[in-house]
């Protein structure tokens, strides 16, 4: 494997692996220049942050203030705001043959969010295939915080057609019930017997059209992680392309997976001259719940002076 890394929204670029006949391919979708990086998709393989995915309304409330973030999708706010971590050049604290470390500070007030955050990303490719994500932060002041890789795949190579001939498999028996505007209501339901059920490996272009996703125009939902224990590094699932036999697990210490099949991707060409259209993708977010400041319920993500943000997200790749 190979990955390229930029500095710009602590990006990967390219991500180069192996198919079972060990024959590379670039499996994430991105372009040529900078300047396209950075008016085309902002979001394509990004850190988004301070708070990845929605929260409800552009309101929280933390210890009895409420704060007012920029509503950016519909009702809600999404991904950080209007210049969120995607979109922030990150300093380079140190980079290797195999790892690079990357750091943002985000001051206090920056898209509305209270407190000094110091965050870092650490991308690192292991020996055995794998692309492990490290996120720490720390803060001067309670604050909310909910980082995400956006990376989005497509097993057979970027740009290579839709991924509605994948498979998908999630370790999932539960997922957040949505309202018109994609945000979760609340409610936490069993996927038995519906079509949010991946627990078997299933065909994506088998469920992807069924009517629950219709208003996204596929996936775009999170599923609970299975798992025995808060913070514990737990298989969420993995995807699968039986063409070329490459085949991504996914790993986290986050409660949340975040399904979405790039619904909204509309006719870009990108890297290699290779055109991209909806669902040419599928990320698999690893994150908290979307919109957990408005649910007690959900896991919170509320850090304070003396906590330490500390999550792990692993695209483990292979072949069969």
């Amino acid at each position: 494997m190979s990955a390229e890394i930029t500095n710009y929204g602590a990006r990967v670029v390219k991500l180069w692996v192996p198919d079972r006949k060990g024959e590379l391919a670039d499996v994430v979708l991105s372009f040529d220049t900078l300047e396209e990086i950075t008016t085309k998709e902002t979001y394509f393989n990004s850190t988004c942050g301070r708070f990845a995915n929605r929260i409800k309304d552009g309101k929280f409330t933390l210890d009895g203030k409420e704060y007012t973030l920029a509503v950016n999708n519909g009702p809600n706010h999404l991904h950080g705001g209007l210049v969120g971590f995607n979109m922030r050049v990150w300093e380079v604290k140190s980079s290797s043959e195999n790892k690079i470390v990357l750091h943002y500070f985000s001051p206090d007030g920056e898209e509305g969010y209270p407190g000094n955050l110091d965050v870092t990303v650490t991308y690192e490719l292991s020996d055995e295939n794998e692309l492990k994500i490290h996120y720490e932060a720390t803060t001067d002041q309670p604050t909310i915080v909910g980082l995400t890789n956006h990376s989005y795949f497509n097993l057979k190579g970027a740009g290579e057609g839709p991924v509605r001939d994948h498979i998908l498999q999630l370790n999932a028996d539960f997922h957040t019930a949505l309202d018109d505007a994609t945000c979760p209501t609340g409610e936490v339901l069993k996927v038995d017997g519906t079509p949010y059920d991946f627990r078997q490996p299933t065909l994506i272009e088998e469920r992807i059209d069924d009517p629950v996703y219709a208003s996204n125009r596929g996936f775009d939902d999170n599923w609970v992680i299975r798992r025995n224990q808060p913070h514990e590094l737990a298989l969420a699932g993995y995807i699968y392309e039986p063409k070329s036999g490459r085949k991504m697990e996914v790993l986290t210490t986050q409660p949340g997976v975040q399904i979405y099949a790039a619904n909204w991707v509309e006719k870009q060409t990108g890297k290699y001259g290779k055109e991209y259209d909806a669902q040419c993708a599928i990320c698999l977010e690893t994150q908290g719940f979307p919109a957990s400041p408005a649910y007690p319920h959900f896991p919170s993500p509320v850090l304070r002076p003396g906590e330490k943000y500390d999550e792990w997200c692993i695209y483990k790749f292979s072949a069969e």
